[in-house]
């Protein structure tokens, strides 16, 4: 049976009938799995970097082979299953196996085997991946999907992007393991309490990468060893973005830059929001609204703010660039049907990102039209893309169907700009997207959750969803202050929404203000940057005098926070470390810690409390032991390992620091 398995180089081999199965380290204390029936494995590597070499032991008997990497081992039975244990020889993670296949172990007549590969007919496989489920499991990360609960386990996650979902296939185990699944198929994953499933709509192998490790830091550092870290956030990232939808002229944008600065406001960023445009597909400012770009940014550079512009991927069938585009093959295709993938103030088709000359052509447009003009951060907006029907079968691009390939847009997107930003010269590249994969934090995306409604209910799903990106990788992660559909600036619900949203924007990787706020104002005219209407203003001072008081409290806490918020950024960069993270990640010896899902530590020596909820003036907070906690607000010191109840006013959140830190 010792023919089953073979050895090339650091990599164990096991082939029966069909399948090729290749488990090999893949960087330290991990291991990649990858399996096919076709001929030959295919070559992509997709989230991974290349590793250093690591010194595998590899052993092959007569009924297993087993392969080690530091603290991880796998085994494989000859009839194929694999199992996965940690340094202490436990078991961590082991395929559902349900056949008859070794009778010497589990026997079952059910026929169900942990690796499924059912051919589509003419083409790939659609494949199903089972393990072997523990219920008293915890499982966090997986992107940002628009639900409560930090924990997923028990939970089903469409393996997909929309508006507002990013599906970013790192799972961090209660157990010591991460795991990706390295595959940017459209799918599904269920977190049973019977089996966890994963599946891939189309594909042509099975991919996933696993790491061991005795803390969550541990395998999260790992993890992006393997995927790459951000950038170093620049300076001036860490300050306040002011936004809304939309300043509809170049005066509109400056008088609220320049009424900012006479208020002694702090304020990095200011934003020119979508339809600033002749046409969709332009790439450059409509001059009739926007007469002096140059002149703009220099005035804004001036006061000290970057003027960030929004770039939609979508190109209308009458722009000046449809054609040549078109021709080219720089476009998304549809396998039936009519060629509209968005239809939104124009017949609209999104650019393909995958196709590299695709790339190259809108950098140069927004090179020349933006970036040549002063302007060094944009807004990539609709970047899941955003299809007006999601059908996802439908859609194909330069490297395959979208049902094999469709999650990698929004990372190519990000490398579009990423590429051109970093050939310009420019270092520490940072731009807003609405969506990720893995490997998008080292393209410098910095990730908002997309249009939200506003309300307290959406704020504790941001709440949940800012958490568990931060763990599936992506630590520059920020939402729109508030929501952003509806809410009106006079109204009293909506005021207290906003403020509560706002404290704990100030304690999010990013604080950014932004919103569809109402009564909307009429466009300014029919075609161009006057097609679009705006909303109501959504200005620090737009919300009552009781509100910009506490506004402006924690602009200014903000500002005081950025040295201790450069070294969180610092850590990010280089390690992985997520900027805001639950409090397991720093405290993963305490066992309550694991439970909380209100609470989070912002870097490791700030804790935020914020109010979730309507009316709420009082909450309990949980402080982890083995630390001392001065309450911010009062400056009372607590001991850990306790609950206390904390006033919770209007005006304050609760925030402790711990072992007397300064911020």
């Amino acid at each position: 049976m010792n023919r089953l398995f073979m050895i090339s180089g650091n990599r164990l081999i096991r082939q029966y009938d069909s399948e090729i199965l290749w488990i090999e380290p893949w960087g330290d204390n991990s291991l990649r799995v990858r399996a096919t029936h076709l001929a030959a494995m295919p070559a992509e590597d997709w989230a991974l970097l290349p590793q250093a070499k690591s010194n595998a032991r590899i052993v092959i008997e007569e009924a297993k082979a087993e392969i080690q990497n530091g603290k991880i081992r796998a085994e494989v039975t000859a009839a194929g299953k694999i199992t996965f244990f940690n340094h202490k020889d436990k078991v961590i993670l082991e395929e559902y196996v349900r056949n008859r296949n070794d009778i010497k172990a589990f026997c079952s007549a059910l026929n169900i085997d942990a690796r499924e590969f059912k051919p589509i007919l003419g083409g790939d496989y659609q494949l199903t991946v089972r393990f072997e489920s523990d219920p008293n499991e915890k499982i966090f990360g997986m992107g940002q999907y628009q639900q409560p609960y930090l924990d997923i386990k028990n939970c089903t996650l469409e393996l997909a992007h929309r508006n507002s979902q990013a599906s970013v296939p790192f799972a961090l185990s209660s157990l010591g393991y991460g795991f990706l699944w390295n595959n940017p198929a459209i799918g599904q994953v269920t977190f049973g309490k019977n089996c966890t499933e994963w599946t891939a709509r189309s594909t042509k192998q099975l991919d996933f990468w696993i790491t061991a490790g005795d803390t969550p830091a541990e395998i999260e550092e790992a993890y992006a060893k393997a995927t790459g870290t951000v950038p170093m956030m620049p300076e001036y990232a860490m300050g306040f973005w002011q936004c809304k939808l939309r300043y509809q002229t170049q005066d509109e944008l400056l008088a609220v830059a320049r009424e900012y600065k006479h208020r002694d406001l702090p304020i990095s960023v200011i934003v020119a929001d979508f339809f600033h445009w002749p046409l969709q597909g332009e790439w450059k400012f409509d001059l009739d609204y926007w007469p002096d770009p140059e002149g703009m940014v220099a005035e804004l550079k001036e006061m000290g703010i970057e003027l960030m512009v929004s770039i939609w991927p979508t190109v209308d069938k009458c722009s000046e660039n449809y054609q040549e585009m078109l021709q080219k093959g720089y476009l998304v295709r549809v396998d039936r049907g009519i060629r509209t993938t968005m239809d939104f103030l124009g017949n609209t088709v999104f650019y393909d990102p995958t196709n590299p000359g695709a790339r190259d052509f809108v950098w140069q447009k927004a090179k020349k039209n933006y970036y040549d003009k002063g302007i060094r951060i944009f807004w990539l907006d609709e970047a899941e893309p955003e299809y007006s029907v999601y059908d996802y079968d439908l859609y194909r691009y330069y490297l395959g169907p979208n049902l094999q390939i469709g999650n990698l847009y929004p990372v190519m997107h990000a490398k579009t700009f990423f590429d051109g930003m970093t050939a310009a010269g420019q270092k520490n590249v940072i731009n807003l997207l609405r969506c990720a994969w893995a490997g998008s934090q080292r393209y410098g995306a910095l990730v908002w959750s997309g249009d939200i409604d506003s309300s307290f209910e959406s704020l504790r799903n941001q709440f949940i969803a800012g958490l568990n990106m931060g763990l599936a990788g992506i630590p520059w992660w920020t939402t729109d202050i508030g929501g952003f559909h509806g809410g009106d600036p006079n109204d009293p619900s909506f005021r207290e929404c906003i403020v509560r949203w706002f404290q704990y924007g100030a304690f999010c990787p990013v604080f950014r203000l932004h919103g569809d706020r109402e009564p909307h104002s009429e466009p300014l005219g029919t075609k161009g940057g006057g097609l679009c209407n705006s909303g109501a203003g959504n200005e620090v001072w737009s919300y009552g005098e009781e509100a910009y008081e506490i506004f402006k409290k924690y602009m200014f806490l903000r500002e005081h926070m950025r040295p201790y918020i450069s070294e969180l950024m610092k850590a990010a960069h280089e390690k992985g470390t997520p900027v805001m993270r639950p409090l397991f990640y720093d405290f993963p010896a305490d066992e309550e810690c694991w439970n909380i899902d209100d609470q989070y530590m912002f870097g490791p020596d700030v804790l935020v409390a914020p109010v979730l909820q309507a009316a709420v003036r009082q909450r309990k907070v949980y402080l982890p032991e083995g630390a001392a906690w001065t309450d911010y607000n009062s400056g009372v010191v607590y001991d850990g390992g306790q609950w206390i109840d904390c006033d919770a006013p209007l005006s304050s959140i609760p925030v402790f620091l711990k072992d007397k830190a300064a911020l």
